[in-house]
């Protein structure tokens, strides 16, 4: 059974309440960039990259096995992730090793999931 969503009875609009939000609205841009970047977090297999990498920084062989994937799936995945500024990558020699980009994708994720653990 579809439970319907609630809605006012009666039409009034709230002028200051309008004015405050319009004030703090990001621009269409920025709403953009922020949804692409949410989309990027929508993929299990890069959830379970940036897992990976919360322990340690590893290189494309490492990752296909401990995640059981070929090196080609994971650096498809890699170049999404790295794309959207959320790991980062250096050469060492013959190996290319990733690592988050920042602090800041560890935060994205635990908050993520203490969203998901509330009751």
């Amino acid at each position: 059974m579809v439970k319907e969503t609630e809605c006012c009875e009666a039409v009034e609009i709230h002028e200051e309440l309008l004015k405050k939000v319009n004030a703090t609205m990001p621009e269409e841009t920025e709403l953009y960039d922020l949804a692409e970047l949410f989309k990027v977090f929508g993929d299990s297999t890069r959830i379970r990259i940036l897992f990976v990498l919360f322990e340690a920084e590893v290189c494309v062989c490492d990752l296909a096995m401990v995640l059981n994937m070929t090196q080609s799936a994971i650096s498809h995945q890699l170049r999404i992730l790295k794309t959207n500024k959320l790991v980062k990558s250096r050469r060492e020699g013959k190996s290319i090793f990733y690592s988050l980009a920042d602090e800041h994708v560890r935060s994205i994720i635990a908050q993520g999931r203490e969203h998901i653990e509330e009751d």
